[in-house]
């Protein structure tokens, strides 16, 4: 449409289109774009306004409880501060507050996903999950690190390759190639993978993986527990290990500089993917058994180094103890009399010494049978391994405590790394593992401790 160059149009004037039909052949230019994305507002926990006002004790009382029983501040943010604040370590940025701890958690739940999804794949890999020819390839990928270092810098540019060729969508549905162009210029292709709804299944499955977590973090807390009194200088044994550590740096300083690098860390690479392997696992409890007895030699050995010169001059026995457990599934099909007698099905479900039956053996007993040395209502001898009566003249070693037989030499069969023996509901036919048929019913297990005494003559006189 042409321009009137000598007539000046308002600059608040329409232009008026023709109804005369363009019979251009030409189409008319499409741009296309994709929809912004803005960010997203923050969430306000400020409840709606209701009609009806509620109790303020009410709604603020678990806020009170955990006020009062860890005395935080009244005046609590209810939403997370700005990650901005770069001069306050994470762990103190918020206050303990239950507003901030549900919003954390609840956005934590429906985002851990790509951590767990990694943490599944590397036990796939180191536990030959997937068969050899997957984790071969990755331990011929970590050789090659090793026999050309300097191929590390290019990890990044790898792993963001790997990433871009794993989410083309041409290798998920190879149908969609001719469309991929209309997928990335209307958004399709770049839009953000949708998170999980609270109740949906992939948020169950990160729930789960939480709750699995805690339960494996807490395991190897537990196995490393012990070895931190020798740490922080809480034994007699710190000042030994202080001198074996600087010994051997002295006798390994002289051989880094002979030591081959590369063959070294292709060894120390590769061992755990040789230790997980499924036939070192399968041969691995035919020597449970030496280390188990290694382990009770060793005890036993640190118990001698502790005693005192009276303890070796006098005369020294042995006495032992039986621990006796039963065990209760978490839903039992008792009915009537049997489930009376167990108080209930789902009460103190798994291994217990309050799963045992009134009329059958104490929790601790001196006899093997369960009932030597202890009195109808359990106030015999013995009621407890804390409790144990002697003859005159008889003291324990005090350098020592009770250990547990962990090597079973008191029965034929044997017995698990914690020195239990499996046995059916009535105590019979014993075995180093339980049964799996046993576990339907009702299993019992039992383990003795044993722990060494002296006798003094001056205190029997």
């Amino acid at each position: 449409m042409a321009t009137l160059e000598y007539v000046e149009i308002p600059s608040y004037a329409t232009r008026l289109h023709s109804n005369v039909p363009n019979h251009d052949i030409r189409p008319a230019t499409k741009i296309v774009t994709s929809l912004p994305h803005p960010e997203r507002a923050t969430v306000s926990l400020s409840s709606p306004p209701t009609s009806q006002p509620g109790s303020p004790s009410v709604f603020n009382m678990p806020q009170m409880l955990l006020s009062s029983a860890l005395q935080l501040p009244a005046n609590v943010p209810a939403t997370p501060r700005n990650t901005g604040n770069a001069s306050r370590l994470i762990t103190t940025r918020d206050p303990l507050s239950i507003p901030i701890t549900t919003v954390n958690f609840k956005r934590f739940v429906a985002k851990a996903g790509p951590v767990f999804w990694l943490q599944d794949r590397f036990e796939e890999i180191l536990m030959w999950k997937k068969g050899w020819k997957y984790t071969l390839v990755w331990m011929a990928a970590y050789a090659f690190l090793c026999c050309f270092p300097r191929m590390i810098l290019l990890l990044p540019h790898v792993a963001l390759l790997s990433v871009l060729l794993a989410t083309h969508p041409s290798l998920r549905n190879p149908s969609t190639c001719d469309d991929l162009d209309d997928d990335v210029a209307n958004g399709i292709a770049s839009s953000m993978p949708p998170q999980s709804g609270e109740g949906s299944v992939a948020w169950l499955a990160n729930m789960q993986a939480i709750q699995n977590f805690m339960g494996a973090y807490s395991d190897v807390y537990d196995f490393l527990l012990p070895a931190v009194p020798h740490l922080t200088h809480g034994t007699p044994y710190t000042p030994i290990l202080l001198s074996l550590t600087v010994i051997s740096i002295l006798l390994v300083l002289p051989l880094v500089a002979f030591l081959p690098l590369r063959p070294t860390c292709l060894t120390l690479g590769i061992a755990p993917f040789l230790v997980t392997h499924p036939l070192t696992r399968t041969l691995l409890p035919g020597f449970r058994g030496a280390l188990v007895r290694l382990d009770a030699r060793a005890v036993r050995a640190a118990d001698d180094d502790r005693l005192q010169d009276r303890h070796w001059r006098a005369e020294m026995r042995e006495v032992e103890l039986w621990e006796n457990e039963r065990w209760r599934p978490a839903s039992s099909s008792s009915t009537g009399a049997g489930a009376a007698e167990d108080g209930g099905a789902g009460a103190n479900a798994g291994w217990g010494k309050a799963n045992l039956r009134p009329a059958e053996r104490r929790a601790w007993t001196r006899g093997r049978d369960g009932w030597s040395g202890v009195a109808d209502d359990g106030s015999g001898d013995v009621s407890s391994n804390l409790t144990f009566s002697l003859s005159d003249g008889w003291f324990f070693v005090e350098t020592e405590d009770w250990r547990p037989d962990v090597e079973g030499s008191w029965i034929e069969t044997g017995s698990d790394g914690n020195g239990w023996v499996y046995t059916n509901d009535s105590w019979q036919d014993p075995h180093p593992t339980p049964v799996e048929e046993w576990r339907a019913q009702r299993l019992t297990r039992r383990r003795r401790w044993t722990r060494r005494i002296y006798y003094d003559p001056a205190s029997a006189v």
